[in-house]
């Protein structure tokens, strides 16, 4: 029952191996084997890269079993019209297309398979790369509110200096009438005289402006203050937004190109091993000696091609008979006509010598 199904696989044709030998017929369960499991090998493959872009166990084996099918027809059809011939030139001529059609099928299965062999190794480049597409996503976002905070710090530290300006300005009012009292400076008069009132008067006035500005730019240092936490927060949800891209970062491409940054070695290795693989029912059919499957085989479709170039020939020869006589038949009738209208001619040429005839024997009569 297996050896039944492999040679299934094989694409030979079951009615002549069963005439053949054992040795043969294992030998054709041998390649159908081979052709099998590497669809199964094709359908784990495209399941796993499946399911690393659609994120589900069903919609990826679905897909996967589809793409095995299709390696295995693929592969089926490949080795089923190797033919064995009388020159391994001409045999391994008639192989080549089948053997690059193999290299691609090769490649295509082994990738994904690598991915999961070097799986550990992957997540670790993707995660230096996340780290990497973080801090340089934080930054991109940055430059989008550091300007505009840093203008804002400004107009604070400006109305800082404001105020300091201010107060340095209604300290040194306040010097002054305290030297006026103490007779240090000005007029050099102890005690609160006019100029004292004066000096002092303008003091309280400076102060008075300066409580005045302090609340003033108080109020405004809030509402810039209020303006960067509203910028700061919105930096922060940015950043928290954009997050769940980069986490998501581990697609088939990202794993792909994180395969390329691995050593290249061990993922050559495996591509050598699937590419023998694939390339084996190939190999074996042209390095195996014709044996009495491929002249048996032989011999049917020679028969057949035999056979059919006759029945060929025969419609050609009746198709030839045929146009022979239709073109003698139809000739002859073509003749006829052509009897049937000389005598139509002359007999109307009459009729017509006989009516003048008439006619001037009237004349005459009369």
């Amino acid at each position: 029952m297996i050896q039944r199904f492999f040679i299934l696989c094989s694409g030979a044709d079951a009615s002549i191996l069963e005439t053949c030998s054992p040795g043969e017929r294992n030998k054709y369960a041998g390649i159908g084997a081979t052709v099998f499991f590497t669809a199964v090998m094709a359908f784990l493959a495209a399941g796993y890269a499946l399911y690393t872009v659609f994120d589900n166990v069903y919609t990826a084996l679905g897909f996967g079993l589809i793409w095995g099918l299709l390696i295995f027809n693929l592969d089926r059809f490949i080795v089923s019209t190797i033919k064995k011939r009388n020159s391994f030139k001409s045999e391994f001529l008639q192989a080549m297309p089948r053997i690059l059609l193999a290299v691609i099928i090769a490649v295509v299965i082994s990738k994904p398979l690598e991915m999961k062999i070097f799986e550990k190794e992957i997540d670790q480049v993707l995660l230096e790369q996340k780290n990497e597409l973080t801090l340089a996503n934080k930054e991109q976002i940055a430059q989008q509110y550091i300007p505009v905070v840093a203008d804002l710090e400004q107009d604070i530290l400006l109305l800082k200096e404001e105020v300091a300006a201010k107060e340095a300005e209604t300290n040194a009012l306040y010097d002054t009438y305290i030297s006026e009292a103490e007779g240090r400076a000005g007029t050099m008069l102890l005690g609160k005289g006019p100029v004292y009132k004066e000096k002092r008067e303008k003091h309280d006035a400076a102060l008075l402006e300066l409580r005045e500005l302090k609340a003033n730019n108080a109020e405004r240092i809030a509402g810039i203050e209020s303006q960067i936490t509203k910028l700061n927060s919105e930096y922060e949800t940015a950043v928290v937004n954009s997050q769940p891209i980069i986490d998501g970062f581990d697609g088939l491409m990202a794993r792909i190109n994180a395969l390329g940054e691995l050593a290249w070695f061990p993922s050559f290795f495996i591509f050598l091993l699937f590419l023998a693989i694939e390339t084996a029912p190939i190999i074996v059919k042209l390095l195996a000696p014709k044996g009495p499957y491929d002249f048996k085989l032989e011999e049917e479709e020679s028969t057949v091609e035999a056979w059919v170039t006759q029945k060929v020939s025969q419609r050609q020869h009746i198709m030839a008979t045929d146009e022979a006589l239709n073109e003698k038949v139809y000739g002859e009738i073509r003749e006829e006509e052509r009897v049937y209208a000389h005598k139509k001619q002359k007999a109307e040429e009459l009729l017509r010598l006989q009516a003048e005839a008439f006619h001037e024997l009237q004349i005459k009569s009369l």
